[in-house]
Parts: C-alpha cells; structure tokens; sequence
C-alpha cells in the first residue's frame, strides 16, 4: 500500500546498474520487480503523475469492483513467478529485495481475499477526503498540467460511483463499519459541497496561474475549473452524502469488532501479521500489551510521588486533564510552542545519527474537515524531488484537549527524530527498488517514530516532570492499544470497555481517547505496529550495547537501522546482527 500521506515524487532508476550486469537469477528478480511496478503506476494514475509519468494524465484509479478483482488475478501471478526465483545464486541485496516483494505481495493479496476493499473509508479517512486534497499533491506549471487536473475534476463522478459500489457491495455481505463510530461522518462530506466553485479548496490552482500561461488561457481554464467543480464535482459529493444518510449509516454493523464479520477472525490473525510483520497471535500480542502496561504504569506512579502530589493515581490523571496551566489558550501560542521544541532537537540530532536527510519539514494545521474526527497530529511524507517538504500536521482543533505536557512526546514523532528523519532518509536512498522507496511496513515505521520519542531522553528533554509523565503516558497509549485493538477485534471487549481501560491508564484527553478507540474500531491491527516495532528496535539496540560494550556509537546503530529503509522486524534483526557480526 502507498503512503497514504499526499507525496508528490519524481522518477528514480529502479537499479543503479546495467541488466547485462546481473546475473540470469538476478535478471528474474529484477524483471519482476520492474513489471510489477510499471503495472502498478498504470493501476495508479495520480500516483504515476507525482512520479513524472504523464500517461496517466486526467484520469483517477478504478477501484471498481471487476478492475479489484482483475488486480488480485495479475498480483497473484506476480506472486508466483517471485516465488519461483532460485535464491542460491543472488547477490545478498537481490535476495533481500526479493525476500521484501514476496511479503509485501502477500500482504495485499491477503487483503483482497479478506475483502478488505469492500471497506475503503475509515471513521476519518476515505476517498472523498483524498480528492479533496488532491490539488495538493499535483504541479500546476503548464497547460499540460492543468488539463490533467480538469480530467481528473471530470472522473471523479464516476470514482465516486465506484466506491459506492464497494461499500454497497459491502453491505450486501456484511462488510461494513460500525455504526457507533460514523457519528458526525456526514461533515466530512459535506463540508466540500460548497454554494459557488470558487469556495472550493479544488478551485485553488485557479487563482494563481505561472506565467507561461496567458490571461485568456487562464480565464478559459478557470471558467471551466469552475465549471466542473459546480456542475460535475459538488453533485457527486451530494450523491455520495446521500448514499451515506440513507443506505449506509442506516445498514451500519452494531458490532465493532471485525470477529463478527464473515472469517472475521481469521482476517484479524492476518491483520496482526501485515502490521507487526511478525508471527504472532493476537494471544501473544494482547499478554505483551498487558506486561507492558504493567511496567509503565509503575514508572508513571513514580511521578506524582516525586511531586508530592496530594491524592492517589487517578486524582493525578484527573488534575492532568482539567487543570488550565496544561492547555495552550490559542492556536498560535501551541504552533510556537511545537516550532521551539523541533528548533532545539534540530540541534540535536547530529549527536544521535550520522546521516541526515537533505529535505527540510515544516508545520502546518489540519484541515477543519476534518480536524473533529481525526488524532493530534500526523505526518505528510516530503516529495522525492524535493520541491515540496515534509510537513508535520497539528490538531488546534479543542485546544482543551491538547495537553502541552504530551508536547514534546508528540513533535518528536512526528517530525524529528521520528516520521520526518526516516522517511525523508528512506526517499533519498539511490539504491532502493521504487517498491521499497515509496511503500513500507508499518512496525518499522512506527515502531521508529515511538523509539524516537525515548530518545528525547537522551538529549535534554523531559526535564520537566510533567512532560516525562507525557512520555510515559504516550508510550502506555501505545501498549495499552496491544491490549484493546486485540481486546475489541479478537476477545469481544465492548466500546465503553476499550475507553474505560485507556482512561484508567493514560493521561490522554477523553475527547483523544473516544477519538483513538474509533480509529482502532475501523483499522483493525494497524494500532499494534507501533508497540510492537519499538520493543524490537529497543531489543536490538539492548543487544548491541551488550555486544559492542564501549564500542557502542549510537550514531552508527541508528544509520544501520535506517539504512535500508523501512523493513519488516526480522529484516532488521538480520541488518543488526549482520553489523554485529562485522
């Protein structure tokens, strides 16, 4: 699966060296890949544009049902001649490419037999939001480039078609989210439906043109921009608002967990596969989620005790959130707060890493659409040719919500040493098949940013006893998400069940904390990644220090770690030991 952030990305070689300079089994592995690729950036047109491939230009994905089902026909066939490679004779880096593509081939052909697509929004996330953003991720700076996007403002009737077809088909088999967690999903709809085209964020590349354009060509394109977002774009978004009030909403599951779907257990054993790239049950996951809540929640008690705080653990947490000194009193006042904390570890980080990235990041607020239904924040992946940085999203939305004391915690995951450090560094590695560069699995990724936030810990952060406890409490939502992503989706826990243990456990906010358990409700597995990618990484850094004792350089283990890109947790474990080893 793609980033689902909007990345803008330009074409790379997918080796840097010649086919005459492989061998015949390297020369299959290399072919593969390649096909692969060239039909995946045909599958996806937006995509292949960002990449500099116009041969998609005007046109959106069909996510049809028979294009889903032909897709799943061409992976499995891609899967096979993979499989059928000898690996004897590869070199250490074809075979581990190889190794990569055949998980990741797996992974989605999995999903397509589970009818995973039949689900294609989740509580905060879907299609209609994606178009919405979708001038963000385009260039503007020719006619050309205009054109492709009036196309793509004419087809997105019938994308909408189409994904009303997957959720209709959905609901006639019982696939379909839970009713409880599409309250108030309506304004993530609505609030693109506007009274003039011009009132449109899709309007925007309208009202600036470059200068190769001529005000009468400007003028005719704007007019029939504006033409196509009134007529074409904003009755789609009516339909598809329709659709939702009157035949989705309605039919909605009363179940929230995905054990109650047709083979819906055996699709979360799956889903626990795909997002921790480990072999492990959800048995084994949830009793991990409970030793380490266990383990955190005596380092968090040791705070209040520190700060001779009068009451017990609970009077804490309750203090924690209604107290005002926590809470930022405006937007501008928490983003200048946010800019200091990633200015300092700006200055950091050449003490913990070798290597830095080359793309700069930057901050911005997240959208108002959407703002109510979404999480504290969230990273958007730079473009590869570096003309669009990274850029971490904060949530101003419930500023009461918002504590300041989680601030640091936060930043750093999101943008430095965490999401923008990898995956800037992920984007500039000449060497890495497309597949690898612009795909990756989730517990590396996640598991990195929520190792990054303890390594605050080693640079001067956390000084202040509150905003350690707001480490500690980061790291407990993330262990207590083992515990009640498994809880809801494989042991029937309820929804009041799964917010009650996380109020009783974390300082989260109960706005954040209602937030969360929806999220975890509609993305099965996908909240396991983080806690299970960082006690690896965290393992394999204990091991390293054991081994290498004074010889131990942080710099070079976490050049190591990142080296390859985001990888599944035993592709790590074999980089790490390998580097032992030298």
């Amino acid at each position: 699966m793609l980033f689902r952030c909007a990345v803008l990305f330009i074409v790379y070689s997918l080796h840097p060296v010649f086919a005459g300079q492989l061998k015949a089994d390297e020369q299959e592995v290399d072919s593969v890949i390649r096909k692969h690729w060239e039909w995946n950036l045909s599958q996806n047109p937006v995509f292949a544009g960002q990449l500099g491939d116009r041969s998609g230009d005007g046109r959106l994905p069909d996510v049809s049902v028979s294009n889903t089902l032909a897709s799943a026909r061409q992976l499995r066939q891609f899967l096979e001649s993979a499989r059928a490679i000898k690996t004897s004779e590869l070199s250490a880096s074809s075979r581990l490419n190889l190794e990569i593509f055949i998980r990741y081939l797996e992974d989605e052909v999995a999903e397509i037999d589970h009818k995973a697509y039949l689900i294609p929004i989740t509580n905060r996330w879907g299609f209609h939001i994606y178009f919405a953003e979708l001038y963000k991720r385009l260039p503007f700076k020719n006619e050309a480039d205009y054109r492709s996007y009036l196309g793509r403002l004419a087809a997105f009737s019938e994308y909408s078609n189409q994904n009303m077809e997957l959720l209709r088909k959905g609901l006639n088999e019982g696939y379909v989210l839970p009713r409880v967690v599409l309250e108030g999903y309506e304004q993530t709809i609505s609030s693109h439906i506007y009274d003039r085209a011009s009132k449109s964020p899709l309007f925007t590349p309208f009202t600036k043109f470059p200068e190769s354009i001529s005000e009468q060509q400007a003028a005719s394109l704007a007019k029939e921009g504006a033409d196509l977002i009134y007529n074409d774009v904003f009755p789609a978004y009516r339909k598809f608002l329709r659709f939702m009030v009157e035949d989705y909403l309605p039919s909605a599951s009363g179940s929230i967990g995905v054990s109650s779907r047709p083979a819906g257990r055996e699709f979360y054993r799956h889903r626990v596969r795909k997002f921790t790239t480990l072999d492990v049950s959800p048995d084994e996951v949830h009793q991990t989620g409970l030793n380490e809540v266990a383990r955190i929640r005596t380092e968090m008690e040791a705070i209040p005790r520190e700060l001779q705080f009068k009451g017990d653990f609970n009077d804490f947490l309750d203090f924690l959130r209604t107290d005002p000194r926590f809470y930022p009193p405006d937007a501008e006042s928490y983003k200048k707060e946010v800019t200091y904390i990633l200015k300092k570890m700006d200055g950091e980080l050449p003490n913990l890493f070798g290597t830095l990235p080359r793309t700069p990041y930057g901050i911005k607020e997240i959208p108002a659409y959407i703002a109510p239904k979404t999480t504290a924040a969230y990273y958007q992946p730079p473009s590869a040719d570096g003309k669009i940085a990274g850029f971490y999203f904060i949530n101003t939305y419930n500023l009461k919500s918002r504590p300041l004391y989680q601030l640091e915690a936060l930043s750093l995951h999101e943008a430095v040493p965490g999401h923008h450090l990898q995956l800037a560094l992920q984007q500039e590695i000449d060497d890495m098949p497309n597949f690898r560069k612009f795909n990756g699995f989730t517990a590396f990724i996640e598991g990195w940013a929520l190792y990054a936030e303890r390594l605050g810990l080693e640079v001067g952060f956390y000084q202040d006893p509150y905003s350690d406890f707001g480490r500690l409490s980061y790291e407990m939502w993330r262990a207590c998400r083992l515990v009640v992503d498994t809880g809801i989706h494989y042991f029937g826990w309820t929804r009041q069940q799964s917010i009650e243990y996380m109020v009783r456990n974390t300082a989260l906010s109960r706005h954040n904390i209602v937030a969360e358990v929806d999220r975890y409700i509609s993305w099965p597995g996908q909240a396991l990644a983080y806690k299970m990618g960082e006690l690896k990484i965290s393992e394999l850094r204990t091991l390293a220090e054991k081994r290498l004792g004074a010889s131990f350089d942080v710099r070079e283990f976490h050049d190591v770690v990142l080296g390859s890109g985001a990888v599944p947790l035993n592709v790590l474990e074999q980089n790490v030991l390998r580097y032992l080893e030298k």
